[in-house]
């Protein structure tokens, strides 16, 4: 049996957070293995749970600089990337950078910004650039987009398209917090916010190089094929009209080796792809009419997914695969 060692560098960084963000080291494992893949964040919950603070105290501890734009139906899009202005006195336009030329862009509560500001974030969140007037303007790296949205109200709010909804890698919720995780909360918070007193513990040469080791954990061809049949199932299921595609085998495939990362071994197991799979797989599927009325969710879908695909077994020798078990 190969026995590994939590990775200091993530165990570093979920400790920093869990001194501001009381019980949901769960949820922050989850969204530094999205940052470790490269990808962006959606949080959709409840106000109050901790999403602003999550996204806060993740760019703290990484040590990235930090920018928050609230999204509101008048925001435009030049407000997020930038503008050019006419600079009289040479004749020419500058190019003014926006808030999202930064670490980690905190876009608050996103789906209350029109279509055309949304669309604004695509490529940069795809491209990692902003095109101004025909000029092509490079994102500083690491970028990261974490989103928020509040699932419960929906007046003077926009519905994200299913084409950003793609581009997020991981649709998370922090969730309430136990009642003992509140009571600690209070106290924690009763004089100064912790997050005042939170410094780095990484930093942006850090996680650029992690994202490149993550990049470098073993996926075995039994478990890049569980991936893709995943997705597949996804694509076929009767309640579905809309399933994850290449772009979710792919996100699928990076957070689970960056899950494998954090826990310290060069080699994904078909748990990291598990763990993976709600928050990679349920913000991607659109589902039909049939199932809204049933009251079946993508989350219930996906977890039948799972249920039904075959999973591969660990080998003993460096986490290969070998025999398929049943579901």
């Amino acid at each position: 049996m190969t026995h590994s060692q939590p990775q200091p560098f993530a165990q570093d960084i979920i400790a920093n957070v869990a001194r501001v963000l009381v019980g949901k080291e769960d949820v922050t494992r989850l969204a530094l293995a999205a940052v470790l893949a490269g990808g962006h964040v959606l949080l959709e919950d409840a106000p109050g749970t901790g999403k602003t603070m999550l996204a806060r105290a993740l760019a703290v501890s990484l040590g990235l600089d930090f920018a928050r734009v609230q999204f509101t139906p008048d925001l435009l899009p030049g407000d997020v990337t930038g503008v050019s202005v006419f600079r009289p006195a040479s004749g020419d336009f500058e190019f003014v950078p926006g808030p999202i030329f930064t670490g980690i862009l905190l876009a608050d509560e996103i789906n209350r910004a029109t279509p055309r500001t949304q669309s604004a974030l695509l490529e940069a969140m795809g491209e990692g650039q902003v095109s101004e007037s025909g000029v092509t303007w490079r994102l500083p790296q690491p970028f990261v987009v974490i989103a928020t949205q509040n699932p419960v109200e929906h007046e003077g709010t926009y519905r994200l398209p299913e084409a950003q909804l793609d581009r997020f890698l991981l649709r998370l919720s922090v969730g309430y917090p136990s009642l003992e995780e509140e009571v600690e909360m209070l106290a924690r918070l009763q004089e100064r916010h912790p997050l005042q007193d939170l410094r780095a513990v990484a930093a942006p040469a850090d996680l650029l190089a992690a994202q490149g080791q993550v990049r470098q954990v073993t996926v075995s061809p039994d478990l890049r094929r569980y991936i893709a049949s995943l997705a597949a199932r996804t694509r076929g299921h009767p309640q579905v009209t809309l399933g994850g595609g290449p772009r979710a085998s792919l996100a699928l495939q990076g957070v689970a080796q960056a899950l494998a990362w954090t826990q310290g071994r060069r080699f994904v197991t078909p748990d990291d792809v598990q763990r993976a799979a709600p928050g990679v797989l349920a913000h991607r599927l659109s589902l039909g009419i049939e199932a809204r009325m049933q009251g079946l969710g993508a989350e219930d879908v996906v977890r039948e997914v799972l249920a039904a695909e075959p999973v591969p077994v660990e080998g003993q020798a460096g986490g290969g695969p070998g025999e398929v078990r049943g579901a």
